[in-house]
Order: structure tokens, then C-alpha cells, then sequence
């Protein structure tokens, strides 16, 4: 991948993840890559949507093997998942509150307005689920119970960064990683 294209693929994630789809501009994903102007067009040749859909699967594709890298950290699923929701909750707050991931905003406030960005968000959405089904089903969970649980935990983690960046306090994301500990105990 080029130097530039990369520059301005994670520059769009980071302004993505501060502030959303309609709050980011072409424009300003120049100025923050420091990338020449044509070469968003370059590579970028179907615009905005087309960035936005490819900054997304990059950053699930990075946010998944963050995901593995952390869950690997301990044999026992629940603990592993536990003590990855609190790591994302100690970057949420050293963040200021501005992190947790470009893919919520996105998905938001794209889901009825673009199909390509909406497909984007789910592929991506799945590709987070895997993760944590991988670990589930390693942690001896049967493959419909891994699925579902899976999903929950998504769901839950993005509740917890919504609810976290909005209060400005971490305490949901905290409540998240302990009850699904238990949950995934039983």
C-alpha cells in the first residue's frame, strides 16, 4: 500500500472516530494526512463514501487482531474478555473521551443513507464477532452459543463506549466488562 493512500486511509479513522461521517471533510482528511490533494483522488477516485468504506475495513481489520492479541492473554474466555473491555476503557479515558472506534459513529449515522458504507459497517461488525467467537469457541462454548455471545459481546462493548464517551466516565464500560464476566462464566 502506498505511503500516501495509508496516510490518509488512518487519518479518515481518526477523524471518523472524533467526529464522525457528516462532521469529517474531504478537506480536512488532507490537511490531517498531509497528503497531496490528488492523491485522495487518486485513490480514492469515488470520494467521500469510498475513503469512509475502505478506513472501515481497515480499522476492523486492526481492531480484530487487537481483539485476538488481547483475548490471548488469558486461556479463560471470560477473564480474557473481561480484562479487554477494561483495557478499552483505560483508552477511552486517556483519550479524553474521544476514542473507541470510528465504526460506531459510521455505522450510526450512515445505516440508511449509504449502502456501500452501511455493507462496510457490517462486514466489519462481523469481523469483530469472529474474534470473539474464536475465543469462545476455543473456551469449549458450542458454535450456536459462541455466535450469540459473540454478537452480545460487540453490543455490549459498543453500548459501553457510547454510554462511557457521553458521561465522560468510564464506569460503563467497567459494568460491561463485569457483567459479562459472569455471564460468560456460567
Amino acid at each position: 500500500m502506498s505511503n500516501a493512500r495509508e496516510q490518509i486511509l488512518q487519518a479518515t479513522c481518526a477523524l471518523l472516530e472524533k467526529q464522525g461521517y457528516h462532521g469529517t471533510g474531504l478537506n480536512e482528511i488532507v490537511r490531517e494526512s498531509h497528503a497531496p490533494k490528488g492523491s485522495l483522488y487518486y485513490y480514492f477516485p469515488e470520494g467521500k463514501e469510498q475513503i469512509t468504506s475502505e478506513a472501515i475495513q481497515q480499522s476492523s481489520q486492526v481492531t480484530s487482531e487487537r481483539i485476538r492479541l488481547g483475548l490471548a492473554e488469558s486461556s479463560d474466555a471470560a477473564q480474557a474478555v473481561h480484562d479487554f473491555i477494561l483495557k478499552v476503557a483505560e483508552n477511552v479515558e486517556l483519550s479524553g473521551f474521544a476514542a473507541g472506534s470510528p465504526l460506531t459513529a459510521v455505522a450510526m449515522e450512515t445505516a440508511t443513507k449509504s449502502e456501500r458504507i452501511n455493507l462496510a459497517c457490517r462486514e466489519a461488525y462481523g469481523t469483530l464477532q469472529n474474534a470473539f467467537r474464536e475465543k469462545l469457541l476455543a473456551g469449549g462454548y458450542p458454535q450456536p452459543k459462541a455466535e450469540e455471545l459473540s454478537l452480545f459481546v460487540v453490543a455490549s462493548i459498543e453500548g459501553g463506549i457510547i454510554l462511557s464517551r457521553t458521561n465522560r466516565n468510564v464506569e460503563p464500560l467497567r459494568i460491561v466488562a463485569r457483567q459479562l464476566k459472569i455471564l460468560l462464566s456460567l
